[in-house]
């Protein structure tokens, strides 16, 4: 069963979870993850603003990573809702829970889902139009010294707690990256991560790795993503790519990577009425890449984002909500 299919059939799952549940008359305290990249984030503060605007709740925001924030809720339950949620970080564990109706998947957060993969900037793609694979960028590897990287040869992954961590580590291995002069540089954080391609583009200095779309970075510098040569395998990622330390990495390729929203199995029976919400919020990657520009040309944070999109796209999130709600939404606005 491939991601999307076992997603849409979680998600039925969910729907039927919460048909007949009874709602609380009013709504009380709800926690939301604050995952640590920006789009995340933004979708955190819509969701906050719309809850606490809209529907009356008292919102708390949970900082935190994929992983961590995944362990929480489901031996915790806390948070109750994790807004962004790529489903290729999916583990058996999160597979039981669904099963056990503790976690639910709401709608697709993105609706043509996320991109994600090796990346390097258009120009030295201009320069060197046979750079088409990774294995052809690791062949030019006087292409990609970085500062970053000690004045050697990188491949930039994620930061610590990040899923990508994994599974860029793990192709590194199976492409022997290593051997091929290359170093394995891993961002302290997404900030740092994206301070590494915009000095890249000021230095006209070569770059090479792990980064993902809709993203305010790729809106703003001209990137180009390469091919693994391979096509995806969803046994190999399962049983090896994602998996920390894997012993024997084989080369695969990135999904498109079904983007959804967890929501705690209790807050799904309590709840109704703000499911009804989480079921049909879903936004396009060229909306969220537009925000997110407008957040890096602002200097803007999380709540400042949200604010944007909701005095900007009215259009949008009103499809999302009954009238009545919405329109004390765009009154408290």
């Amino acid at each position: 069963m491939n991601a999307h299919i076992a997603a849409a059939s979680m998600l039925l799952g969910a729907a039927l979870f919460a048909e007949g549940a009874n709602a609380r008359e009013s709504c009380s305290t709800v926690s939301i993850a604050e995952l640590n990249w920006t789009s995340a984030g933004l979708a955190a503060w819509v969701d906050r603003l719309i809850l606490e605007k809209g529907f009356g709740c008292s919102v708390s925001m949970v900082s935190g990573d994929t992983d961590s924030t995944m362990d929480a809720i489901i031996a915790t339950g806390e948070p109750d809702i994790i807004p962004e949620f790529w489903f290729e970080s999916a583990t058996p564990a999160l597979d039981e829970a669904v099963a056990d109706k503790r976690i639910a998947f709401a709608a697709p957060l993105l609706n043509e889902g996320g991109v994600q993969g090796w990346w390097i900037p258009k120009f030295i793609v201009d320069a060197h139009p046979e750079v088409t694979t990774v294995q052809q960028a690791l062949s030019h590897p006087e292409l990609f010294i970085a500062a970053e990287g000690g004045e050697r040869p990188a491949v930039f992954s994620c930061p610590e707690g990040w899923a990508c961590r994994v599974s860029t580590e793990n192709l590194f291995r199976a492409l022997g990256a290593a051997d091929k002069g290359f170093d394995l540089v891993e961002a302290q954080s997404g900030s740092a991560l994206d301070a590494s391609v915009a000095r890249a583009f000021a230095d006209q200095q070569g770059w090479l790795g792990y980064y993902w779309a809709p993203t305010a970075l790729l809106g703003e510098y001209d990137m180009v993503k390469l091919s693994f040569g391979v096509e995806f395998s969803k046994q190999e990622w399962d049983s090896c790519t994602i998996v920390a330390d894997c012993a024997d990495p084989k080369l695969n390729a990135y999904p498109v990577s079904a983007v959804y929203t967890l929501v705690d199995g209790e807050f799904v029976t309590e709840y109704p009425e703000l499911m009804d919400y989480f079921n049909n919020r879903s936004w396009s990657n060229g909306t969220v890449s537009e925000v997110l520009a407008w957040m890096s040309a602002n200097d803007a944070g999380n709540e400042a984002g949200a604010r944007h999109f909701l005095s900007t796209y009215p259009d949008v999130w009103k499809a999302w909500l009954a009238d009545d709600v919405a329109e004390r939404v765009a009154g408290a606005l």
